[in-house]
């Protein structure tokens, strides 16, 4: 039977929106294609996938995808409890604002005076949180670093009680948010790091169900 059949496979993708009046936002330059393109790859390997996934106009290929649709880091938070403790792999490839606005406005805020002051505080760290609580879930997370990659990366991996991290950067032309193409580094609990050279997501993708069925295998 192949590694990954009837496997729960939760994956985060995109960015998140955190509001500040009912037309104005807080986001970040996720296009959510290479969380995307891993759900593709596991849902082709016969895994059973649950893909919460923030705002964008990108979706998923394979039809047999359970995509949850969500637009803050407090509504993908809210998903992702109710479905990590079912999971067998958790991807958390979603890019979530780290701040959101403390007092949302209920109406437009006009155009006024030369500067406004927004008063901002930390949404919950859903990453760090669903390393507090796992039990059997091989917990994977991502780390878009802009200096000190793979020393930033190690890092995250122990503060945040991951199994894995995928780490890449934005210092590159072609990798990052809005391309169709990355390039990514895995690092393992005991510091084995896999490295990826630049290429399609969707190949990317494969990499990185490769890797992690090397661990379901242990």
């Amino acid at each position: 039977m192949p590694i990954f059949q009837h496997k729960k496979i939760l994956i985060t993708a995109g960015p998140t929106y955190e509001p500040i009046d009912p037309v104005r936002f807080i986001g970040n330059r996720s296009t959510g294609k290479m969380g995307i393109a891993i759900a593709d790859a596991f849902a082709e390997r016969q895994a059973d996938v649950t893909l919460i996934l923030g705002p964008t106009t990108n979706r998923p290929n394979n039809k047999n995808i359970t995509t949850i649709c969500v637009e803050t880091a407090d509504e993908m938070y809210a998903e992702c409890l109710k479905h990590a403790n079912h999971a067998d792999v958790i991807i958390m490839s979603a890019a979530v604002a780290d701040y959101k606005v403390k007092q949302v406005s209920s109406q437009k805020i006009k155009k006024a005076e030369d500067s406004i002051q927004l008063e901002l505080i930390k949404n919950v760290d859903i990453l760090f949180e669903l390393g507090k609580i796992k039990t059997h879930q091989l917990l994977v997370g991502f780390a878009l670093e802009t200096e000190n990659v793979l020393e930033n990366a190690k890092a995250k991996l122990k503060k945040k009680n991951l199994d894995l991290i995928i780490a890449n950067t934005t210092n590159q032309n072609g990798e990052g948010f809005g391309f169709d193409t990355n390039k990514i580094s895995i690092i393992d609990k005991d510091n084995k790091i896999y490295n990826f050279e630049l290429k399609q997501k969707q190949e990317l993708a494969e990499d990185i169900c490769n890797v992690i069925a090397t661990y379901l295998n242990r």
